[in-house]
């Protein structure tokens, strides 16, 4: 498990509020960094603790993911929980989760009118058993295609997903969960049993 940072570290530079006390830090808050702490997801997905954004809200945490398939990462992505114990209108709630997925697929999807309609099925599924709402995203296709001395690389397709939603609870381990399966459905790798390995993750 990475060395987690006191949270009141993680925002400093929040232009709304002076960094707090550590003992007012906000219960919701410390039951968010408790459950990603003890959260179980796929083996084959790999956590790093990743610098938080700052200026979104005063409390933050965020996690890098990788998924690995024959000692290579088939896709990865991003994890991060915002909290602000004032509110966002725009959340709808006091607490946020922004997620990202990326992975390079099959070039037949750079062709398929319908690939984001899947895509977006797949954030469905996997959030279909955990408390939400407002959530949004966008599914985009970037397509390379190589010429000249290149040529012998092909075309390559990358798919990114950039998913926001609003938890409606503090326990994060079946969104991170979610997350995990969305990571796995990009690289279009099968269900496995939970587990997670985890690296060392730098203070910043």
């Amino acid at each position: 498990m990475p060395a987690w940072r006191h949270p009141t570290t993680m925002a400093p530079s929040y232009p709304r509020r002076v960094t707090p006390d550590p003992s007012e830090v906000p219960q919701a808050f410390r039951e968010v960094l408790r459950s990603l702490r003890r959260a179980d997801v796929r083996g084959d997905v790999v956590l790093v603790e990743a610098p938080a954004p700052s200026r979104i809200a005063p409390y933050a945490v965020a996690l890098d993911g990788e998924i690995i398939v024959d000692g290579n990462a088939a896709a990865s992505g991003r994890f991060v929980v915002l909290h602000d114990p004032d509110g966002q209108e725009a959340w709808n709630g006091t607490i946020r989760v922004v997620a990202l997925v990326k992975a390079e697929v099959e070039p037949e999807v750079g062709t398929d009118e319908l690939w984001g309609q899947v895509a977006w099925s797949w954030i469905d599924e996997a959030l279909s058993d955990t408390p939400h709402e407002a959530l949004g995203g966008t599914v985009t296709r970037v397509t390379n295609e190589a010429f000249g001395d290149l040529k012998e690389r092909g075309r390559t397709v990358i798919v990114e997903m950039r998913i926001s939603w609003t938890p409606l609870e503090t326990d994060m381990t079946s969104h991170l969960k979610a997350w995990a399966h969305l990571l796995a459905s990009c690289a279009g790798v099968p269900p496995l049993p939970d587990g997670v390995t985890m690296l060392p993750g730098k203070a910043s």
